[in-house]
């Protein structure tokens, strides 16, 4: 935990702190639950601060606010699928208990407010603009709950979408309205969000989940659900969800909607992403076949397998890293490949990016027989 130059707490969860008490016992915990019909993801979500996988640090800290009736407004920031909102769901049920769910505001026409409501919950990414912050945001923030005593809580999930005069207007009633209200911001990106509102709240990062973490949870899941994985479909699993619990569970949840054993093949066939036996093939012939042979090879592979070339370029540049390349021609492949997958992201035709590609494959050969 870290104070920054402007005053603010900054709190970091990394791996090297998941080593805190509770964390196996919380780990074990795949009780499932009545609704058999909901996805996993939210089938095993963590119901306790205790049941959070990782980021002991922050559940902690969070804890220690709570208990002492001081809860500041929160920040939570990181990569998808890392607890931030399985996280705020926890502390709202150690705030309110075990029926938060029932105090939810249901959102309705402007004018009409439930006074039982104590929480929240907006998604940015829907109601992004400022009419969302004065009519819906406000009106919840100036009404008291009947009868109880305490604050309420806003959730804003993604945050990071709402647009800067949306956050302006949302910035005046975080200060103007602390007294009855806490916030939670909830966004991937910390630096799409105005430093105003960040300097009103205590911000925590979330990192990706340890490997470890994750995969104590999926065989949590595994077992309760009673899958068929194979340990290498489980290495690649792991491997594709890159600390991302929410894209391993679905993942596996679709695997084993689709097959009746689950290996390595199944997982990348199911996820779209190229096997790395198909990654190994590519970039030999690009580095070795003539241009011709090892354009049409591609192309047709592409073609069969349904593979985008951006994911041909992620593999690739794993698989790069692994070859014995000069320093020079390493440098120029990686920073090409980069230039590659950006041209592509901002609409660039697949055919020339290949045929570049190809080129630059090419010339890193070049570069390391010098």
């Amino acid at each position: 935990m870290t104070r920054t130059s402007d005053g603010q707490m900054d709190v970091d969860s990394t791996s090297s702190l998941d080593k805190g008490k509770g964390k196996a016992k919380a780990a074990e915990r795949y009780e499932p639950r009545e609704d058999d019909n909901l996805p996993w993801v939210e089938k095993y979500r963590p119901v306790t601060l205790d049941d959070v996988v990782s980021h002991k640090d922050i559940t902690t800290t969070i804890v220690k606010f709570i208990d002492k009736n001081r809860l500041p407004h929160l920040l939570f920031y990181g990569p998808p699928g890392t607890g931030k909102t399985s996280t705020i769901l926890a502390v709202a049920r150690r705030i309110y208990g075990a029926e938060y769910k029932k105090q939810i505001l249901e959102v309705e026409p402007p004018g009409s407010v439930q006074s039982n409501a104590n929480l929240v919950q907006l998604n940015a990414s829907d109601d992004r603009g400022i009419d969302v912050v004065r009519e819906q945001i406000k009106q919840f923030a100036e009404t008291r709950t009947l009868f109880s005593k305490g604050f309420k809580l806003i959730i804003l999930d993604e945050a990071d979408m709402m647009t800067q005069q949306a956050q302006a207007a949302l910035r005046r009633v975080i200060e103007q309205y602390t007294k009855n209200v806490r916030f939670c911001i909830i966004c991937n990106y910390v630096n799409k969000i105005a430093p105003a509102i960040q300097s009103r709240c205590t911000r925590f990062r979330f990192s990706p989940l340890p490997i470890a973490e994750v995969e104590k949870r999926v065989n949590g899941v595994v077992e309760a659900e009673k899958v068929n994985l194979t340990q290498d479909g489980k290495k690649a699993l792991l491997k594709l969800s890159k600390g991302d619990m929410r894209r391993a569970l679905n993942v596996l949840q679709a695997c084993h909607a689709a097959y009746s054993s689950i290996g390595e093949t199944e997982i990348y066939n199911c996820t779209g992403n190229p096997h790395p036996s198909d990654i190994e093939t590519i970039v030999n012939s690009m580095l070795s076949d003539e241009f011709t042979t090892s354009y049409q090879m591609i192309s047709a592979m592409k073609t069969e397998r349904g593979l985008a070339l951006q994911d041909l370029i992620s593999g690739t540049y794993e698989y790069v890293e692994m070859i014995e390349f000069k320093p020079q021609a390493r440098v120029y492949l990686l920073d090409f490949l980069a230039t590659t997958e950006h041209r592509l992201s901002t609409g660039g035709s697949e055919k020339m990016q290949l045929s570049a590609l190809l080129g630059a494959f090419k010339n890193a050969v070049e570069l390391s027989a010098k």
